[in-house]
C-alpha cells in the first residue's frame, strides 16, 4: 500500500479489454474519478468488433483511450523467438508480454490505483493484473456488491450495450485466444472466416514426428472446421445449452458461458 506520508501523487488508470465487465466499471467510475485514465493493451490481434466497441465507449467517456503496445516486437515477432510454440492456459506468454508488461511500462513508478472489474458474485476471480508494489488493485464491484444483473443495468443504461461479438463469443481477447470454446471457434468460422484461416495458419503438425502446435491440444483447426466435426460441436453445445438452462437460478449469460476447459481467462484480458 502507498505510503501516507509521501506526497507523490497516485494515478488512476482502468485498463480496458474490450469486454462486459471493464467497460461497465469504466462507465461507474467516469463521473466519480474524473482524472482516470483509460488505457488498452492493444495486441493487434483483437476483434474487429472490440475496435468498435471501444470507439464507442471513448465517445462516451469523453476522452481518449490510450492504446498500450508491446515495445519493438509483436505476436508474430515473439512468436517467432519462441520458435512456434504457441500460448496456452499452461504458459501464456502472449498475456505477459502484450498486455501485462506494455502496462506495467505505461505505468512506470508512478504509485498507481489499477481498477479491476471483477464483480460481487466471483470474487473466487479476485487477483492481481500486476504484482508491482507500486501497482494497487482496487475492486469498486465487490466493495459495492455489484453483481452480473447490475453490470447488464449500466450498460444498458448507457446506451452502449454488449459488444457485437457476444452473440457467438462468451468473452474478450485475442480472435485465435486459446481459451475459446469450440462452439467460439465455430462462431469465428462462420463470423470471420478471414480470421479463422489466419489462426489456422499459425498452427503447425511435424509430420511423423510428436511435435504438435495448435491451439487446441485435443485438435487443429483443420480438423475442427471439417463439415461433420463442426455438425457435432453444434449438437453438443446445443444440450450442453439446454441441459444448463434446466437448472434453477441461472441467468442467459451464466447459460451461455458454459467453458469447456473450466479455465478462467486472464484477467486482463477477459473482464
Amino acid at each position: 500500500m502507498p505510503d501516507p506520508s509521501n506526497t507523490q501523487p497516485v494515478r488512476h488508470i482502468l485498463s480496458l479489454s474490450g469486454g462486459k465487465d471493464s467497460t461497465a466499471l469504466a462507465i461507474y467510475l467516469r463521473d466519480r474519478i474524473p482524472d482516470m485514465e483509460y488505457v488498452f493493451c492493444d495486441t493487434e490481434k483483437e476483434l474487429p468488433e472490440t475496435y468498435e466497441y471501444l470507439k464507442k465507449l471513448e465517445v462516451y467517456l469523453g476522452k481518449p483511450i490510450i492504446y498500450l503496445k508491446h515495445d519493438g516486437r509483436g505476436f508474430d515477432e515473439l512468436l517467432l523467438a519462441r520458435r512456434g510454440f504457441l500460448p496456452s492456459p499452461q504458459v501464456r506468454w502472449c498475456t505477459e508480454h502484450l498486455k501485462i508488461k506494455p502496462f506495467e511500462k505505461y505505468v512506470g513508478e508512478d504509485i498507481c490505483y489499477s481498477y479491476i472489474g471483477i464483480r460481487a458474485d466471483e470474487t473466487h476471480r479476485k487477483g492481481y493484473i500486476s504484482t508491482k508494489p507500486n501497482i494497487i488493485a482496487k475492486y469498486p464491484f465487490v466493495e459495492n456488491g455489484f453483481r452480473k444483473e447490475d453490470i447488464f443495468r449500466l450498460l444498458e443504461e448507457s446506451g452502449l450495450g454488449l459488444p457485437a461479438y457476444y452473440k457467438w463469443r462468451s468473452r474478450s481477447g485475442c480472435y485465435f485466444c486459446f481459451f475459446q470454446q469450440r462452439i467460439e471457434w465455430v462462431g469465428l468460422l462462420e463470423n470471420h472466416p478471414d480470421l479463422f484461416q489466419k489462426a489456422m495458419e499459425y498452427e503447425r503438425e511435424e509430420g511423423t514426428s510428436s511435435l504438435r502446435y495448435t491451439w487446441s491440444s485435443r485438435e487443429s483447426l483443420s480438423e475442427l472446421s471439417q463439415p461433420e466435426r463442426i455438425l457435432q460441436i453444434k449438437q453438443e453445445s446445443q444440450r450442453r445449452l439446454q441441459t444448463r438452462s434446466l437448472q434453477p437460478n441461472l441467468s442467459l449469460t451464466q447459460i451461455f458461458n458454459d467453458v469447456e476447459s473450466g479455465e478462467d481467462g486472464c484477467l486482463i484480458c477477459h473482464l
